[in-house]
């Protein structure tokens, strides 16, 4: 298996929102967004193109939608992807590189905005970018993210519209769109939710594929058919199961700490020990991972284009990202093993998610 690129430049998710504000006409946007008075963009976490084959029978309704796969960024996580949709940056421009990554002298978990040890920075002193072009688009998420760190670092300048339930999502959507906003950005986490917790393969992940089909159907129904929805997700996933977790006992004597995601894993070297942390992550791992030095990883733009020095210094000195359905054990997240997904690779599950749409139905 090769590993997939990101479209940088092209058709990945990073470039959705410009070429939406913009009005550039690019090939890879579905029809349905020709002519539209408003456009709703839908961004289900952690919902893989890889969904649609596997699992058909219980999104009849998000396989009837047109469009096409694209690729998210790299890492394929949450943290980085959403970052990129809603600033049309890749990871080496804005910043965030990881679910965790080395900021000075520790590690930062992004999505909770806390530092193993210290106080976290100031989310624009990590990520300065605002978010829709410096526009003032609507954001339909979470009540619960108003006031997060990880909030004010992807989303800044917008306007907060937070749901507590789905439904309150969908009204949401369909008032901002009757009152005439030409874009909406809305977000949802169950998808993700469910396989971090119950993996890929059992009927909880079923059932929730079926009530996000619902979902979008509902969305339809509520907004006027000079609206466009659009669907689209961060990355995708992998399950796992409890022997996939592998320990990186044999870098030991290299690593002075890791971060990033389970599948996209840093590794940080000792002083000195850069390039014997390669070579013995090439003999530990190389059967089931890519094995990419910083170096490597910069100069190949698998995050994009060359990074300024503080963004350099957040990637670890070899990544380790996954090949196999396997994951590399933190010795600092002694609860992540529990996990029956995970995602930040460069396989074709978790690197192809959908651009999908269709006009509203009201």
């Amino acid at each position: 298996m090769d590993p997939i690129r990101p479209d940088y430049g092209g058709a990945c998710t990073n470039g959705i929102v410009p070429a939406l504000l913009t009005g550039n006409a690019v090939p890879w946007m579905p029809e349905a967004v020709a002519g539209a008075k408003s456009v709703v963009l839908l961004v289900l976490d952690g919902l893989g193109w890889s969904a649609f084959s596997d699992h058909a029978e219980h999104v009849p309704g998000l396989r009837a939608l047109q469009g096409a796969p694209i690729t998210t960024v790299a890492p394929s996580t949450t943290s980085c992807a959403l970052t990129s949709i809603a600033t049309g940056l890749t990871p080496s421009e804005h910043g965030i590189v990881g679910y965790r990554m080395r900021m000075d002298d520790s590690v930062m978990n992004v999505l909770s905005w806390q530092m193993e040890r210290g106080r976290a920075p100031d989310a624009f002193t990590v990520q300065r970018h605002d978010a829709f072009l410096r526009r003032t688009v609507p954001v339909v998420t979470k009540s619960e993210f108003r006031t997060t760190g990880f909030t004010d670092a992807h989303l800044r300048g917008s306007r907060f519209v937070g749901y507590r339930t789905t439904a309150a999502l969908v009204e949401s959507c369909g008032e901002l769109a009757d009152a005439g906003e030409k874009f909406v950005y809305a977000y949802y986490s169950g998808v993700d939710t469910i396989a971090h917790e119950h993996g890929l393969h059992d009927a909880y992940y079923a059932a929730e594929l079926r009530f996000v089909d619902g979902l979008v159907d509902q969305l339809l129904e509520r907004l006027p058919d000079s609206a466009a929805l659009l669907v689209t997700a961060d990355h995708g996933q992998i399950h796992l199961e409890p022997s996939s977790w592998i320990d990186l006992h044999e870098l030991s004597p290299f690593v002075d700490f890791y971060a990033g995601d389970a599948r996209f894993r840093y590794a940080y070297a000792r002083t000195g020990a850069a390039t014997d942390l390669l070579e013995a992550a090439h003999a530990e791992a190389g059967a089931s991972a890519w094995v990419l030095s910083r170096e490597q990883l910069i100069d190949e733009g698998w995050l994009g284009p060359t990074p300024s020095n503080p963004i350099r210094r957040r990637l670890g000195d070899v990544v380790l990202a996954s090949r196999d359905p396997v994951a590399f054990v933190d010795p600092a997240m002694p609860r992540e093993p529990r996990l029956r997904s995970a995602h930040g690779s460069l396989t074709p599950d978790e690197m192809m998610v959908p651009l999908i749409g269709a006009r509203g139905r009201a």
